[in-house]
Formats: structure tokens, C-alpha cells, sequence
């Protein structure tokens, strides 16, 4: 990666910037922003469409982002910001089925397919969750954020965090599907 200096009309000190463009930041970020993405919505169309619409959001503040070193928690709180009013203005996006089209994974063993469906059932898990907690469990445990770091992305406290979080994992404990694997 390369650092360049550039000055800013609104600040006349220089600045270190690690992104000289807005199109050098996407191709070096948008795999992991696109997992984010995709972690918050249940089709990985719409989590394209997610991410899109949040770095066009992006690009419109491009200029007024003073720390450029955190354009991705700028970009993680667009989207979550634009899934927050997607489900808002949504009845419903998603429809629970009796029956999973696949046969249910046999859990253990090393085997790449076991492993593949295993990750699945956590997905379709997780998906189960509300909004907020499912939210919250992608930026803890998927994204590797700290409580701290996490309250501050939704804008919550830290004990907000930790009690929706021990809520979700035992949701997720319950979860039929996922009760195989114990």
C-alpha cells in the first residue's frame, strides 16, 4: 500500500492519507466489505446491492472524511445504516420453510462438504436472529470487533452489547439445526 500526503481545503495542515482515491480504497477493501455486507442480509445479491449503495454514500463524503484511516467503520455504519431502513420499509424480506431444501449436515470429521454445510447451518442460524442481534453478533464474532468497538459502531453502550450478545448465542445454543453438532 502506498502513503501519499495531501492537503485539505478545510484543514491546510497535511495529512497522512492510506488511500490516495476513492476507487484505490474499494479495490483494496471491498472483499472484506463485502463480507460484512453479506453477513447482514440472507442473499448474496442484495448484500452486493447493500455494499453499493453504501460506498455510493461513501463516495458523496469522500471529501468531508477527515481520517481517512477509519473509512471502514464509515463504511460498516452505512451499512448497516441502509439495511436498518431496508427492514423498515420491508414487511417482509425473508420466509421460514418447514423443510430445508438440502438434507441436514452430519456433523465431524474433516471432510471439506461436512464443514461447508456445518458454515451454512451457522448462517441460516444467525439469519434466524433479530436484526439488532444478528447485527451484533457479525461485528463481534465475524468482523472481530471488540464490545467496545462494536457499541460504538451501532451507537449503543457496551452493556447494550454484551447483554443482546449472550442473548443471541443462546438463541443460537437452542437452535435445532445446530443442536446436531454438539
Amino acid at each position: 500500500m502506498t502513503t501519499t500526503v495531501c492537503t485539505s481545503a478545510s484543514n491546510p495542515a497535511t495529512r497522512s492519507l492510506t488511500y490516495p482515491s476513492f476507487s484505490s480504497y474499494v479495490k483494496a477493501r471491498q472483499p472484506v466489505l463485502l463480507r460484512t455486507a453479506r453477513s447482514l442480509t440472507a442473499n448474496p445479491c442484495d448484500a452486493e446491492d447493500l455494499l453499493q449503495t453504501a460506498l455510493t454514500k461513501t463516495y458523496v463524503a469522500w471529501e468531508r472524511i477527515e481520517d481517512h484511516r477509519a473509512l471502514d467503520g464509515y463504511v460498516r455504519r452505512a451499512l448497516l445504516n441502509t439495511r436498518t431502513s431496508q427492514w423498515r420499509k420491508r414487511k417482509v424480506d425473508e420466509f421460514a420453510c418447514d423443510e430445508l431444501p438440502e438434507p441436514e449436515p452430519v456433523p465431524g470429521g474433516d471432510d471439506p462438504a461436512e464443514q461447508q454445510a456445518l458454515h451454512d447451518a451457522m448462517w441460516r442460524a444467525i439469519s434466524k436472529l433479530p436484526a439488532r442481534q444478528r447485527a451484533m453478533v457479525v461485528l463481534r464474532y465475524y468482523e472481530d470487533l471488540s464490545e467496545v468497538q462494536t457499541a460504538e459502531v451501532l451507537g449503543v453502550s457496551v452493556g447494550t452489547v454484551k447483554s443482546a450478545v449472550s442473548r443471541a448465542l443462546g438463541k443460537l445454543r437452542e437452535d435445532p439445526e445446530l443442536g446436531l453438532v454438539r
